[in-house]
């Protein structure tokens, strides 16, 4: 989708879609939630066709984030992430950037602010960035990630669970959200997933997965559809 071919109206959200924040116990969702309710404003051109080529000044190209060295793959299990950005009328939204940010296998991000008694595996990216092609579509191989406390009074564990910013040909078009995996116990128990009223919204959040025999035994493998806006979005997170 090219940016002559932005739609001049977004559908909202239907409600539950959008998280409830602040989220108890999470306390940087006050940091990041406005106080006062955000001032509507007709959005013109600018906001629904710019920037244009994002990926010019945002370069891509980090799609491998468990083998910075070659030959020396990341602590963790393999798997190998791919999918679609797509519109809200289920178009493919090429030249998209994104961004995906995550815990190496022991739970740990390779950032300063994690200062937690967990190990960092210097074999681990921890964070990289592509460019969709003409049908959408984007890839990463990574590791999963493991669990980890949230440090708080009354601590709670955040699932495995990989973060995303997509930034499509608007600056309307921008979403920060989080893909989680199916089965695992602890996303039943996730404030920041749970924040999203509506179980068909939480369910947009969690990836899908691949059968060994059509990825191979080097990985495991999983999909995930990414839709910027409209009713079938996939919700963002605080």
């Amino acid at each position: 989708m090219s940016a002559e071919d932005v739609p001049d109206r977004f559908d909202p959200w239907p409600p539950g879609v959008p998280p409830q924040v602040p989220v108890p116990g999470y306390p940087n969702t006050w940091t990041y939630t406005p106080s006062q309710p955000l001032i509507r404003r007709v959005p013109t051109r600018t906001e629904a066709t710019g920037p244009i080529r994002l990926d010019r000044k945002l370069l891509c190209g980090e799609a491998n984030l468990a083998e910075r060295t070659p030959g020396r793959f990341a602590i963790g299990q393999l798997i190998h992430l791919s999918g679609r950005i797509l519109d809200e009328d289920g178009r493919p939204v090429g030249g998209a950037v994104v961004e995906l940010w995550q815990a190496n296998a022991a739970g740990r991000y390779a950032n300063p602010i994690d200062q937690r008694a967990a190990p960092l595996d210097p074999d681990f990216l921890g964070h990289g960035r592509v460019r969709t092609d003409e049908d959408g579509r984007y890839a990463f191989l990574t590791i999963k990630p493991g669990a980890y406390p949230v440090p708080v009074q009354d601590t709670w564990w955040r699932p495995p669970h990989l973060h995303f910013s997509v930034l499509g040909p608007s600056s309307l078009s921008r979403l920060v959200t989080q893909m989680y995996f199916r089965g695992d116990p602890l996303n039943a128990l996730d404030r920041i997933l749970n924040s999203i009223p509506d179980e068909a919204a939480r369910e947009r959040l969690i990836a899908r997965d691949l059968p060994p025999a059509e990825v191979g035994d080097r990985w495991l493998g999983f999909t995930h559809d990414i839709v910027l806006r409209g009713r079938r979005a996939t919700p963002h997170t605080p």
